[in-house]
């Protein structure tokens, strides 16, 4: 009776801490609404990476502007890569510090992954304005943190599985080609991945951005986004 009034508790904790404030936060971007406006915002998580450059290559062969969430230790580690992002024009935004998942962070935890995250970034020179928890996941200690750092979280509409080990460039570009609307953030990986995911998504927007670009659409960062 006892083991079983502890797991009730447990349980209701997690529910009130990490499992709500998380899943209403994303239905706030997973159920937006549509606009007329023919725009879509490219966004990348998990990296930078050595494949950021030949992506960076590619946004700047379109004139494209992408919005990245970057791994503060990966940034730290590339940080040459994050001097062009900036140079070029692109938003660069947080992706937490070691790409841990924040439903199962306590809160000493959760103020030293954003502390240390936000303080490696501004090492590098970024001000950090947005931020995506790993997975879209989060808790109600880190959304009340992000507030009082007056930082946005930002999730997605689209996403096209990008990391998965058994796709290819091909079934990705369909994806995209298939679920992007007016007004979508969409949310790819030039980091981590299995099979040298971020290739296939390379491969995929080499596709896909000129047929976007011939049905009219306009690529923006995160920063022109009506929350």
């Amino acid at each position: 009776m006892m083991i079983l009034l502890i797991i009730t508790i447990l349980a209701i904790l997690f529910l009130v801490y990490s499992f709500i404030p998380s899943n209403i936060n994303k239905q706030k971007f997973f159920k937006k609404e549509k606009t007329k406006e023919k725009v879509i915002y490219l966004t990348f998580d998990d990296g930078p990476s050595e494949y950021t450059e030949q992506l960076l290559n590619l946004l700047k062969q379109y004139n494209i502007k992408a919005t990245f969430f970057c791994v503060a230790n990966f940034a730290k580690e590339r940080k040459d890569t994050i001097k062009r992002m900036k140079q070029e024009g692109h938003v660069i935004a947080l992706h937490s510090l070691k790409h841990k998942n924040s439903m199962i962070q306590g809160i000493l935890e959760t103020k030293k992954d954003l502390y240390n995250s936000l303080e490696i970034m501004n090492q590098l020179g970024i001000e950090i304005q947005y931020y995506r928890p790993p997975w879209g996941d989060s808790n109600i200690y880190l959304q009340y943190k992000l507030k009082t750092k007056n930082l946005q979280c930002v999730l997605w509409n689209v996403m096209a599985e990008d990391w998965e080990a058994n796709t290819t460039g091909d079934i990705i570009a369909k994806k995209l080609l298939n679920r992007v609307e007016n007004g979508d953030i969409i949310c790819l990986h030039d980091g981590r991945g299995k099979n040298k995911a971020p290739l296939k998504t390379i491969y995929a927007l080499e596709k896909a951005i000129p047929i976007f670009l011939k049905e009219g659409f306009e690529f923006k960062t995160i920063d022109e986004y009506k929350m």
